[in-house]
């Protein structure tokens, strides 16, 4: 299963560069199940054998951005702790016990415009909620 993971993620690395190639203008958003950075997870070690941690997955993730791909939440809120993923065992989401694997990646055209980004928490709060809160970003 991990190897399946990392075989998707280099065709999506294959297709992304293509993609910068058109120079157009290009959003990646979704949940990539994968967790960054150590500052994207709480403080825990029951992930720590889980494929969204590994340095393998870490590194497939990385590799977008050595492509040219910046991550927008990264890029408005550097330092800050992020959530966007809080599972309901172990009542996680009262514990704020959260990860980072949703993620909205930009080309190099849309930098620029990126005005604001930010995760909808009030979303995830709410009865019956998934367990990822919505990303967004605002474009000029």
């Amino acid at each position: 299963k991990f190897q399946y993971k990392l075989a998707w993620h280099a065709r999506l690395e294959a297709h992304a560069a293509q993609l910068l190639d058109t120079g157009l203008p290009v959003v990646l958003a979704g949940d990539y199940n994968i967790v960054p950075e150590p500052r994207d997870i709480y403080a825990t070690r029951s992930y720590d054998d889980n494929a969204l941690v590994q340095p393998e997955s870490r590194a497939a993730f990385a590799a977008l951005l050595d492509q040219g791909w910046t991550d927008a939440l990264r890029k408005k809120y550097p330092k800050e702790t992020l959530y966007t993923f809080w599972d309901y065992r172990r009542n996680r989401w009262p514990r704020d016990a959260g990860l980072r694997l949703d993620h909205i990646l930009l080309s190099k055209t849309l930098v620029r415009r990126l005005k604001g980004a930010g995760i909808d928490r009030d979303v995830r709060g709410q009865d019956g909620a998934s367990d990822h809160a919505p990303v967004w970003v605002e474009l000029g």
